[in-house]
């Protein structure tokens, strides 16, 4: 579930700078904390994917 709840923010946040692109010079420090945002959101992704798959070597 919260996998889930994971990767839907971060499509949202990835509509929202892709929208942001199409306006460069609006606003270009909302558009660097959002690509962060979106980041992180990657990260915390892929160690809930990590978990979720055994330790093959133990």
């Amino acid at each position: 579930m919260q996998l889930l709840e994971l990767q839907k923010q971060h499509r949202l946040l990835d509509d929202k700078i892709a929208e942001l692109h199409s306006f460069p010079y609006q606003n270009q420090v909302l558009l660097q904390r959002l690509k962060k945002e979106k980041l992180r959101l990657k990260d915390r992704i892929m160690r809930l994917k990590d978990d979720m798959i055994p330790d093959l070597n133990a």
